[in-house]
């Protein structure tokens, strides 16, 4: 056994993971963010967010490497998330993992056309997006 202190204060220092919350609408992002909270689990390191409005400054973002995550909303306006989704797959190198927010339970397919690797529906359950998000996180670190 370790000491708990000691691997607490290890986590404490880790490098932030930097979340990419995409929306164009405010209340959306704000919505994302109070859920997940400042560390979506304690075995994770803490959370940087990005807030971003607009599709192409996403890409511009992800071009510069910036996110470890990325959470779109499927529901945006003019670029919705499904779409923005499947093109991040075609033009990032090394694109981070893809979260999509659906207008629906029934729209899941949409995601898998997407090639977002967890999707999420609206209204937000906190406890669902949370454990979306962990696994998410756990699968880019492993």
């Amino acid at each position: 056994m370790g000491n708990p202190e000691l691997e607490a204060a290890e986590l404490d220092t880790a490098q932030p993971v930097r979340i990419l919350v995409y929306s164009d609408n405010p209340q959306t992002r704000t919505a994302v963010i109070s859920a997940l909270g400042p560390r979506p689990h304690p075995d994770l390191p803490p959370v940087e967010y990005t807030e971003v409005a607009t599709a192409p400054v996403v890409v511009q973002r992800l071009d510069a490497g910036a996110a470890d995550l990325v959470i779109l909303d499927g529901e945006a306006t003019p670029a919705g998330g499904l779409g923005l989704a499947r093109q991040l797959k075609d033009e990032i190198a090394d694109c981070p993992p893809v979260l999509v927010l659906t207008g629906r339970r029934d729209d899941a397919w949409l995601a898998d056309w997407s090639r977002a690797e967890a999707a999420v529906p609206h209204p937000l359950d906190p406890f669902e997006l949370g454990s979306a998000v962990i696994g998410l996180l756990r699968t880019k670190s492993s």
